[in-house]
């Protein structure tokens, strides 16, 4: 390993571990915040507007570029519903939160996938492979396992984080399409949603919260009011942190690796809640939870894979043509064909971007163009010269 690969490696794990401490820390205060400050929708707004204020200087320290346009259309139909979503999905998470256990509460969200295939399907009509089924049957017998063994269960805690789980769902899916459409980054999607879901939820903040808070007397005569204050704020510091860590480390790594380290930061954040809030909890209610995120990485590797047979099926397959085309008729001869990468090096080489596959038993040298790079050429500086006097090209 040289000193780039080192340094990269070592910049990977100190930006997970920022970004495990930011998530595990924002969940272990929401939860202390919560059980002495009921009120979710406050700590959403404060979270939002963390964002909104924190994260412009951030993407311009970042460098990150301020890349593609919204239409007003395009904010009404799309950008303004995301706003929404992002808001009611952020207060269900607190709901749950609230109501139970936060280690309880990961584990539900770990239906993500589950949501996501189901969404696809009725959305886009997607169809996934029989892995990728199979994977969610850990998923579903984790949480059902951790459900029924969980001590501090509460009904209206489940159903918020499932709730919570289906709108991060929608949302996943539809900021692809609206990163897709518009050719935004992501990181100034995010910006732009907080900042609008901040603006445009400010009204009902005041309605509904701070009108119920000034007439609390337990939040007003509490005697740690300005401890109280800060912890909601570095709630929401560690909220946006955690953000931009998690688009960072997606940045550096492949999406494997970046699903690994997602599934890793569900456990550390349990296993922190277990340690910290020191909620009672069972062998079973912790081995629900393990595998519930052992199907979660199951579900992204089998996606991976997925993906990457679906990528190889949209490379045609390379055909090579004789001149004597007749003979082969005659002869019920079939068109030989060379489609993997070993065939290719095998039977030709590449010359200046250019596949030649040279085979001998039909006299005949066939050039098709390939994408530079793709396939690695075994004779660079060889001269290149067709036998015999029937040659055909094709470029």
């Amino acid at each position: 390993m040289n000193n780039q690969e080192f340094f990269h490696a070592l910049k990977l794990v100190i930006v997970c571990m920022m970004w495990y401490a930011s998530s595990a820390s924002g969940n272990v205060i929401g939860k202390l915040v919560l059980n002495e400050f009921p009120y979710p929708m406050t700590m959403t707004m404060v979270q939002l507007s963390s964002a909104a204020l924190y994260l412009g200087p951030i993407l311009s320290l970042l460098g990150v570029p301020k890349t593609g346009e919204i239409s007003r259309r395009y904010y009404l139909t799309m950008i303004i519903p995301l706003a929404f979503g992002k808001f009611i999905s952020s207060v269900s998470s607190h709901i749950s939160i609230w109501k139970v256990s936060v280690s309880y509460a990961h584990t539900v969200k770990a239906t993500l996938p589950l949501f996501t295939v189901i969404l696809m399907r009725l959305c886009f009509k997607e169809k996934q492979t029989l892995p990728v089924y199979f994977s969610l049957l850990p998923i579903i017998g984790g949480v059902c396992i951790a459900t029924v063994t969980e001590i501090s269960f509460d009904l209206i805690g489940l159903l918020s984080a499932l709730f919570a789980t289906l709108g991060f769902s929608l949302q996943t899916i539809f900021s692809k399409k609206t990163l897709k459409d518009t050719g935004l980054h992501h990181m100034n999607l995010l910006l732009t949603l907080s900042r609008l879901s901040t603006l445009c939820f400010l009204p009902f903040w005041l309605l509904f919260d701070v009108t119920r808070i000034v007439q609390d007397r337990n939040v007003i005569q509490h005697d740690n009011k300005l401890m109280a204050v800060l912890l909601i704020m570095l709630d929401g510091l560690f909220n946006m942190l955690q953000n931009v860590f998690a688009f960072t480390v997606l940045a550096m790594v492949n999406p494997l690796s970046y699903a690994v380290a997602n599934a890793t930061k569900r456990v550390v954040i349990i296993g922190a809640s277990l340690m910290l809030l020191r909620n009672p909890v069972s062998t079973s209610n912790v081995m629900g939870m393990l595998v519930a995120v052992f199907g979660v990485l199951l579900y992204n590797w089998a996606k991976y894979y997925q993906r990457l047979q679906s990528e190889r099926e949209r490379v045609l397959p390379y055909i090579q043509s004789d001149s004597d085309l007749q003979s082969l008729v005659h002869t019920h001869e079939t068109l030989p064909h060379s489609k993997t990468e070993i065939n290719l090096n095998k039977n030709g080489v590449v010359y200046n971007n250019v596949f030649l596959e040279n085979l001998p038993q039909y006299e005949h040298v066939t050039l098709i163009p390939v994408p530079a790079n793709q396939y690695e050429s075994r004779q660079n500086n060889e001269e290149l010269h067709s036998r015999g006097s029937h040659s055909v090209f094709h470029v």
